[in-house]
């Protein structure tokens, strides 16, 4: 993963740790003291808040433990496409322009130009240099972008 994807995750695990673990066992406490916990729907919504919280830091401190940090803007440009890059593509078709990173799983976000390296796109661009043309199997057809600008930000 890169390093602004390791970054949000140990911010993620801190929250977790320091402001909802404490909000949720507050919410157990406070529902524990109401009585009965059978019918306490308080107290049933707080234990499964709970268990998703400790799962979700379990999964964070799993991936960060074996999480290989790639900064790409320490790695000497060689002009090929490679995992981090950004890259700039021309749909040969409709002369529409793409920016897209190439992320990991946990970084991808469509929404600002972060696209997983196992999607369709950055498996076709992955290994190509400035000026190739890709062509990527999409659900509409085949679809051929010519590599305009890659970089290491």
């Amino acid at each position: 993963m890169t390093g602004r994807g390791a970054e949000a995750l140990r911010v993620e695990l801190t929250r977790l740790k320091s402001v909802e673990r404490p909000r949720i066992v507050q919410a157990i406490s406070e529902a524990l003291a109401q009585g009965d916990l059978r019918e306490n729907a308080e107290y049933q919504y707080a234990k499964e808040e709970q268990g998703f919280i400790e799962g979700r830091i379990l999964e964070i401190e799993n991936k960060l433990s074996l999480a290989q940090i790639i900064e790409i803007n320490e790695i000497t440009p060689s002009g090929k496409v490679i995992f981090g890059t950004t890259v700039r593509l021309l749909n040969v078709e409709s002369e529409e322009e793409f920016i897209y990173q190439i992320v990991g799983d946990d970084e991808a976000d469509i929404k600002v130009n972060k696209i997983s390296v196992y999607s369709p796109v950055a498996r076709a661009l992955v290994g190509k240099e400035l000026g190739d043309c890709v062509i990527v199997n999409t659900p509409r057809g085949d679809v051929e972008y010519e590599i305009c600008t890659i970089e290491h930000i």
